[in-house]
């Protein structure tokens, strides 16, 4: 796992994002967001909020997005609840960058299925690219992060890039998808693997066998 910690504040940090406010369009999508919740309850909206200011952020510097501390004052001020509490939810929640990204996010899941299934080779063409942990690549498109499971064991190694996961991935696969990603193309998300849709065995199903046609009820067979 990446190092976790808060972008140092500074004058300069400050006068970037100082004056951070919603965006007319997301200003309505926060009202909603706040309004789910019952009254008394609206701080329960700083995860989401964090996600929509995070993902401004992103709109705003062409990247995945990041929390700058003047932001997520902005996010407590919003709330009306004290900054520190906001910030240990940016900081306990992995889907919350705390510093500046690239373009591309890449997240190699690392964790035992994935590592038995090949994710050190993924890692590796992650090295040999240069993406840097916990910064950004030259070209301001990649970071890289090492990161626990996200639940794709099934479809071993993968891969989230920004919102998209990539599964059944080979080295080659995966140079692939960084190229097409790269060119400014959209490669496809999911299984990488040639005939599987979801995480169904390769080849032939084995049980529920009446499933392969269509969606079968068993519990009148039970």
């Amino acid at each position: 796992m990446a190092d976790r910690h808060i972008y140092p504040d500074s004058p300069e940090l400050r006068a970037r994002w100082g004056n951070f406010a919603w965006t007319e369009a997301n200003a309505a999508k926060a009202k909603e967001i706040v309004a789910r919740y019952p009254e008394g309850r609206q701080r329960s909206a700083s995860m989401p909020l964090l996600d929509l200011a995070q993902r401004q952020v992103g709109a705003e510097t062409n990247t995945q997005g990041w929390l700058p501390i003047p932001v997520m004052e902005y996010v407590a001020n919003y709330l009306d609840m004290p900054i520190i509490r906001v910030v240990e939810v940016a900081t306990f929640y992995t889907m919350y960058n705390l510093v500046p990204v690239g373009k591309f996010h890449v997240q190699v899941c690392g964790t035992t299925p994935c590592m038995l299934r090949g994710s050190d080779d993924l890692i590796s063409v992650c090295k040999a690219r240069k993406m840097p942990t916990g910064g950004v690549s030259e070209d301001g498109l990649w970071t890289f992060t090492e990161v626990e499971c996200m639940g794709n064991c099934s479809s071993a190694p993968m891969v989230q890039i920004n919102d998209d996961n990539y599964e059944d991935l080979t080295a080659e696969r995966f140079e692939g998808i960084l190229d097409a990603l790269a060119r400014g193309e959209s490669p496809k998300t999911g299984t990488q693997e040639p005939g599987r849709h979801t995480v169904e065995p390769v080849g032939a199903l084995s049980s529920l066998t009446a499933m392969v046609n269509e969606n079968h009820d068993y519990r009148g067979e039970w």
